[in-house]
């Protein structure tokens, strides 16, 4: 690692002050990307800003149909949350099947969606949930916060301080898991709202990283039951192809974990 300077934050307004008057500073909190990124030297931030410390970013709240997760909040917190698995049991399921037991008690929710990996779970969940990315200035539609492979709509020095999510009628996720990271091959999380529309959103296979689809979308909103995506067919042309598997073998896995999801759900 290169030499860094550390600083602990008290307040969101402490690390953004802490952020801006360094030359090139890095927000950490579980530190699950940031970290081994910085070993193998392909990160070196002149400044880490400590959030761990930081309690209007941490903590889980409902009120009524509306949940609130700090962003710092530990996949492991949200994972065993009454809550979370009265309001949006999904949710919980996808937070409780991040990597292994060391990741998900260290890694959260902010730092998560902030590295956008194409990987991640939770950028699937957030979107097919319509859920609102809230930071240190302005509040973000998932739809728009998610631009592309390891890429979000985050400004230089903008903090994530919150998701906030509407409790949706039923949701499921289901992923195909890479048996050494667990990190997703393809992976599907469904949400139904109480008028009957249906959004779909699938990360780990595309190119680009997290995306909607449509066609299922569509299906299901007419008949929520995992036979409704029978004739839907998935297009490889823009799924990622690597050492783990085909563009091919994904687009059948994204159709294989939709229908599991939809299972979940219902």
């Amino acid at each position: 690692m290169y030499a860094t300077n550390y600083h602990r934050a008290s307040s969101v307004e402490d690390a953004v002050k802490l952020a801006s008057s360094s030359d090139e500073a890095k927000y950490i909190s579980g530190g699950q990307t940031l970290l081994p990124t910085m070993k193998q030297r392909l990160a070196a931030p002149s400044d880490l800003v400590d959030l761990r410390h930081v309690s209007d970013m941490k903590g889980i709240s409902v009120d009524g149909g509306k949940i609130r997760i700090g962003a710092a909040t530990t996949h492991a917190e949200v994972a065993s949350s009454p809550d979370v698995a009265s309001a949006c049991p999904g949710l919980a399921h996808l937070a409780g099947h991040i990597g292994d037991p060391h990741v998900r008690h260290l890694g959260t929710i902010g730092g998560s969606i902030a590295n956008n990996d194409p990987a991640a779970d939770y950028p699937a969940g957030l979107m097919a949930l319509g859920a609102t990315i809230v930071t240190n200035t302005r509040s973000i539609s998932a739809d728009e916060f998610f631009t592309g492979m390891f890429e979000t709509a985050l400004e230089d020095g903008e903090l994530i301080v919150a998701v906030e999510i509407s409790a949706p009628a039923s949701c499921g996720y289901a992923k195909f898991p890479n048996p050494a990271s667990r990190y997703a091959m393809a992976g599907v999380f469904v949400a139904r709202q109480g008028d009957g529309s249906v959004r779909l959103a699938v990360t780990g296979a595309g190119s680009d990283g997290v995306f909607r689809h449509a066609g299922m979308e569509q299906a299901l909103a007419s008949d929520f039951s995992p036979g409704a995506l029978d004739g839907i067919g998935v297009d490889d042309s823009e799924l990622l192809s690597d050492i783990h598997a085909s563009s091919a073998y994904r687009a059948n896995l994204v159709k294989v974990m939709a229908k599991r999801a939809v299972s979940a759900a219902g």
